[in-house]
């Protein structure tokens, strides 16, 4: 049974921009994903949209937003095949325990001009 959906839009032009402040980069990110985003060489800014988007996406699905959910209780991963997932942390855990969900599933694209991401919390 689908508990939650999200989805989020953002062009990366936007976070490229903030990129230039170090501080915006700790804030969001993971060290994984931020080590992820380094190797991305000129996608860079893509890969960190779409890894924001996700994160946008995911706190949308789980009903709650921020709000007693921080940026690295949400971090984006990557199989070797490439696939996103998500390992939920702190206030994003404890939320979805709350809905009795049992699995998160994401998928991200990303053009030069946007990056989206959907989410589905299955219980």
């Amino acid at each position: 049974m689908i508990v939650g959906i999200g989805v989020d839009v953002i062009e990366p032009e936007r976070i490229a921009q903030a990129m230039a402040n170090p501080r915006f980069i700790e804030r969001m990110y993971t060290p994984r994903e931020r080590e992820r985003i380094a190797q991305s060489g000129a996608n860079a800014a893509q890969r960190a949209a779409g890894i924001f988007a996700a994160k946008e996406a995911a706190v949308k699905a789980l009903g709650c937003g921020f709000d007693g959910v921080g940026f690295h209780d949400v971090e984006v991963t990557s199989a070797a095949s490439g696939q996103p997932g998500l390992e939920l942390h702190g206030g994003a855990a404890a939320r979805l325990a709350a809905l009795a969900g049992a699995r998160a599933h994401l998928s991200i694209s990303h053009i030069a001009s946007a990056a989206v991401a959907f989410v589905v919390i299955e219980g």
